[in-house]
């Protein structure tokens, strides 16, 4: 397993559970000496878990290349950020140059890239890479195949096992195998006709996600201005049993998904066919522009009470794009901390999932005494382990983008 993160680890673990030995690889030794000790960084993972993984024998973590001798399957889960707008796959192709360098000749092994990527990604970079550096021909000495990563980091329901994956192949061969590794290790496997409609259906997941929260998102502040309350006229809606699923506003997108795999797919569109595909950079706009929409609404909160932002004390709930994880890539309230500080307040933050990961102004808890202590309470991430009825209780002012459902005249919906 060639990365060990929010993707890497839960598959790694259900390999082992399924009866796989496992090299977990990472270049990163910090998460290397973790895994040995066994002692998790991932939510979903927690550490009495690894350790019985540890403790198997069947799980090696390192940060040493050569441990990939030998292999059968290589699953690629590594990073694909975007770098001034434009994919960068540098992580895709570093990791296939030292793979390829372990493919071997008549030993039929399988590589499959479960990296999020624009389509064309697999056949068109990953394997002319192996090629290259293993001197083989794919489909031929060995086995190559994509299945989309479906992780949501703090789903208690739908887990790695249990959701459905979908697997693709660069020939028939390449796909029986590809199958029948996933099989082990997961409840249902959904096959696809080829490389490039399995790339392109996990882009058009989060696509769908980031174009409907875009919606609401706009929507939420024509309401406002309207003086109709967006939030029951949402309920409203949701009670249609057909054709229509309901989508809430926050305070914009986060994670590696939502704000990087729809731009993935413009990107790629306009190259190749060269048309914007304008849903997804309209939805990028508005999406991207919601932290500042928070700010200012935070501010004209304030200003209702004839306080400025200028040296105001603000208490931020979350840091976490999602509620219930510890995962806070671009997350949204990067951008609010940010901007808040920028303009003269002071911030502090609770989110027991992110703190002790060394970020400023981010701590566990905060005493119950001092909250009254705030000039206003701000609620980004709705964490299940806050006690909402408390805080808008003790708090002067709430401005909340969650809907938490404890509604005061001193509280403000997004």
């Amino acid at each position: 397993m060639a990365g060990q993160g929010y993707v890497g680890l839960p598959l790694a673990v259900e390999a082992v559970r399924a009866g796989h030995v496992v090299v977990g690889y990472d270049v990163d030794e910090r998460k290397i000496a973790s895994l040995e000790r066994g002692t998790s960084y991932i939510a979903d993972i927690d550490s009495e878990t690894l350790s019985e993984i540890v403790r198997t024998g069947r799980y090696t973590p390192s940060s040493h290349c050569r441990e990939m001798k030998g292999f059968d399957v290589a699953i690629i889960t590594v990073p694909t950020p975007l770098r001034d707008g434009d994919p960068d796959l540098s992580h895709i192709e570093s990791v296939a140059e030292t793979v390829g360098r372990f493919l071997e000749r008549g030993r039929r092994q399988t590589v499959v890239l479960e990296s999020t990527t624009y389509p064309g990604t697999t056949r068109d970079v990953l394997v002319p890479i192996l090629e290259r550096v293993s001197k083989l021909t794919a489909g031929v000495d060995f086995h190559v195949g994509f299945s989309p990563e479906r992780i949501d980091p703090g789903n208690g329901t739908w887990s790695f096992r249990n959701t459905p994956k979908i697997v693709s192949g660069l020939r028939d061969e390449c796909l029986r195998r590809v199958a029948e590794f996933y099989g082990s290790v997961c409840d249902d496997v959904v096959t696809a006709r080829g490389l490039e409609e399995a790339e392109l259906a996990k882009v058009m997941e989060n696509t769908f996600r980031h174009v409907n929260i875009a919606l609401v998102n706009e929507l939420a502040a024509f309401a406002d201005e309207l003086g109709i309350d967006v939030w029951h006229t949402l309920d409203l809606a949701a009670t249609k049993p057909f054709g229509y699923m309901k989508f809430t506003p926050g305070p914009g997108v986060g994670g590696h998904c939502l704000p990087i795999d729809p731009a993935y797919l413009a990107w790629h569109v306009k190259k190749q066919v060269g048309r914007p595909f304008r849903f997804v950079e309209t939805a990028n706009e508005i999406n991207r522009a919601q932290p500042r929409y928070v700010v200012e609404r935070l501010t004209r909160l304030l200003n209702s009470r004839r306080m400025p932002v200028n040296g105001a004390k603000v208490l931020m709930y979350g840091y976490a794009y999602k509620k219930d994880s510890s995962d806070h890539r671009e997350s949204p309230a990067i951008e609010i901390h940010a901007l808040l500080k920028a303009l003269g307040a002071t911030v502090d933050v609770v989110d027991s999932f992110v703190a002790g990961q060394g970020i400023e102004d981010v701590q566990g808890a905060i005493g119950p005494d001092r909250i009254s202590q705030y000039d206003v309470a701000l609620i980004v991430t709705d964490h299940s382990d806050i006690d909402y009825e408390k805080v808008v209780r003790d708090s002067k002012l709430v401005l909340d983008t969650r809907n938490v459902g404890c509604a005061a005249d001193h509280v403000e919906l997004l």
